[in-house]
């Protein structure tokens, strides 16, 4: 390829690859685990930052989308949705944190107020009057006359079957509901067995969309036939040849000459273009599945090698392994972000090189992903925040004792003393030991056989550590 062309490559990968992904139908994609997560029946699905779960919970809410889902998932195209909890605020829908809060200040339990959602969205669905000038009316509603709110179920149920169609109410965003843990637990309980209450209405269903913390806790299923509800469980991971599947088929549906440059290599690579239904390009199975075709099909971007031999490791291999967090998941948003940033890297400080994207530019998108990383985490729990930028400077592997030794000078020999914003650290109790614990649930920390501390490019990167041989950590970090 000529210079010219590389050029024109990387502009039309930076053209179309999203800072973040929304639902649509030129760029949806779906991996074969998240089938099962978006079947009616499967009421719980798990998933880690940026692997999925506010994407689809917007892609059940667009009518566009679901008939496109509709085609493998029957049953979404008879559906209509309504969201039961969230990140944007609908106090006619569902009460807002603060709102749920002084509910609960009330002596209002959490199994109530979830009653009282259900309520306002049957009453919405069959245009019924109930009282809902405010939170507390709709839930002393509920509690006060239980034999009502069934009645209303049954008509809703009633309604949906003679419409042929399926309610489906949407819980997502559930961690912004409340700042501490044990409250936490029973939010999310009560929510659980409300889902599950709606088994008995065969046209009406839940979705739960959880973090994996939320979800490990062992108290939020100890009700009677939770197995219910936990059989169906979905989780929503990407494989290493969903990742680069994703980015294809971002690639073919680029617009304009974006996409026809883009398409023009997958076709090169692959020996046949990209199957074509009115505006949207979907590509082969094998382009999904094959790890082999997807190597080569990316060397055609990335080269065969990072660096100059073998010894290096292989781009296609790399860019994904070096994004994985310490359970040995990346992320699509973590992926996309590094290919992207690699391509504006590439243009910046190697105009010249012989194929689009520059090895030591795609260690550029790894430490840039890093840091978008490491940010999201310091949102997601604060208490990270606080405690990992003592940790700078450090070379991993190392013994917790030298990362104790560190928490310690910083802050005592208790970390219960410490106060936190948001949820605090789950096994604060156990002093710095159960901080281990919680750093290695969340995939920051890696516990090595020797005992040693580690941590992923992933998130060492953007926290400021080091580690012979790899890659070097940011120059300032992001939270």
């Amino acid at each position: 390829m000529t210079p010219s062309n590389n050029q024109m490559i990387r502009q039309a990968i930076i053209e179309t690859l999203p800072n973040d992904r929304v639902p649509d139908k030129r760029s949806l994609y779906i991996p074969p685990s998240h089938l099962k997560a978006l079947r009616l029946e499967c009421s719980l699905v798990i998933g880690a930052r940026g692997v999925g779960k506010t994407f689809w919970n917007a892609a059940l809410n667009s009518t566009e989308i679901r008939k496109m889902l509709g085609e493998l998932v029957p049953d979404l195209s008879r559906v209509e949705v309504w969201t039961g909890f969230g990140e944007r605020s609908d106090l006619d829908a569902y009460p807002d944190p603060d709102v749920f809060d002084a509910l609960l200040s009330k002596k209002f339990s959490a199994y109530h107020i979830w009653r009282a959602v259900l309520g306002r969205w049957a009453a919405n669905i069959v245009s019924e009057n109930i009282p809902c000038n405010s939170w507390d009316e709709s839930v002393a509603w509920v509690i006060n006359d239980p034999e009502c709110f069934g009645r209303l179920l049954e008509r809703v149920n009633d309604f949906f079957s003679i419409q042929k169609k399926h309610g489906l109410i949407v819980f997502d965003a559930l961690d912004r509901s409340r700042a501490e843990w044990q409250t936490m637990d029973t939010i999310v309980r009560d929510l659980l067995r409300v889902v599950l209450s709606l088994k008995r209405y065969p046209f009406l269903h839940g979705k739960i969309f959880l973090r994996e913390d939320q979800f490990a806790r062992r108290q939020i299923a100890d009700f009677p036939d939770a197995s219910k509800l936990l059989s169906t469980r979905g989780d929503l991971t990407w494989a290493l040849h969903d990742l680069h599947g994703l980015l294809w088929q971002l690639f073919c549906n680029g617009t304009d000459i974006h996409g026809q440059i883009l398409r023009k290599i997958y076709e090169d690579g692959v020996g046949s273009p990209p199957d074509v239904n009115v505006d949207v390009w979907s590509i082969s199975d094998s382009v999904k599945k094959d790890e082999q075709v997807q190597r080569s099909l990316f060397a055609k971007i990335a080269g065969e090698w990072m660096g100059r031999d073998r010894r290096r490791g292989v781009p296609y291999l790399w860019s994904v392994g070096h994004l994985a967090d310490g359970q040995g998941r990346t992320s699509p948003r973590s992926f996309l972000a590094a290919i992207r940033v690699a391509a504006e890297e590439t243009e910046a400080c190697y105009p010249y090189h012989l194929l689009p994207l520059h090895y030591e530019s795609i260690k550029c998108g790894v430490q840039n992903a890093s840091g978008i990383r490491v940010a999201e985490m310091a949102e997601d729990y604060p208490w990270v925040k606080r405690l990992m930028p003592k940790l700078q400077g450090l070379t991993v592997p190392c013994t917790f004792d030298v990362i104790q030794e560190r928490w310690c000078d910083a802050f005592g020999s208790d970390p219960k003393t410490i106060s936190f914003t948001g949820l605090p650290p789950e096994h604060v109790d156990a002093e710095w030991y159960g901080i281990r614990q919680d750093l290695e649930a969340l995939g920051i920390f890696e516990s090595m056989k020797d005992g040693r501390v580690n941590m992923p490019d992933l998130y060492r990167v953007g926290f400021g550590l080091g580690r012979r041989g790899g890659v070097k950590p940011a120059a300032k970090t992001r939270y």
